[in-house]
């Protein structure tokens, strides 16, 4: 019984405060490599918005083929929750994490190597020192949307290929790399 009220006590925290996430994915170099894990909060974007410079983990569906429906098992629906307790891809939809660089009403654009926000140039600390960014843009973004780029700018599927995302589909604010332990830190 005591680990029945665990595990539903792991979940309302997953579903409403904090989870863990696993970056899959080079995208975010130098602030994130491949196998480190951040903890992501919920709270702060159910009653604000993300700003510029924050690092967020949002859903994006995937394309997938039509394909029948399965009928999926009760093992099947425990065993993509305990995936997502911990941070795995489950379903449809794949998080990603990125740093956001534009809200709602601002033109962003990528010139001269550097990324101008509202024709002023964006300074990014966390960016290797060789690190370009390739041109874009201009685009505004519209109301209720965000434009996420990734740290690696050579090496990130973003808002340079999807474009601007629904605010609503950010999942929570990342802000502390828990894994490898040697790591441990704040973004």
């Amino acid at each position: 019984m005591l680990v029945v009220v665990a595990f539903v006590v792991a979940l309302l925290i997953k579903s409403f405060l904090l989870q863990a996430f696993y970056i899959p994915s080079a995208s975010m170099e130098p602030t994130l490599v491949e196998g480190d894990r951040v903890l992501v909060e919920k709270l702060s974007y159910r009653v604000g918005a993300p700003g510029r410079g924050d690092v967020v983990v949002f859903e994006k569906n995937l394309v997938m083929p039509a394909t029948a429906p399965e009928d999926d098992s009760i093992w099947d629906g425990i065993s993509e929750s305990i995936r997502g307790l911990f941070g795995f891809p489950t379903g449809t939809e794949q998080d990603f994490i990125k740093r956001v660089m534009a809200v709602g009403g601002d033109t962003i654009e990528g010139r001269d190597g550097r990324v101008f926000v509202n024709d002023q140039v964006v300074e990014e600390p966390y960016l290797t020192e060789d690190q370009q960014t390739s041109a874009f843009g201009p685009t505004e973004v519209p109301a209720g949307k965000i434009f996420v780029m990734g740290d690696n700018r050579n090496n990130s599927d973003d808002s340079r290929n999807f474009g601007p995302i629904d605010a609503a589909k950010v999942v929570g604010h990342a802000f502390l790399l828990i894994w490898p332990p040697e790591d441990f830190g704040t973004l």
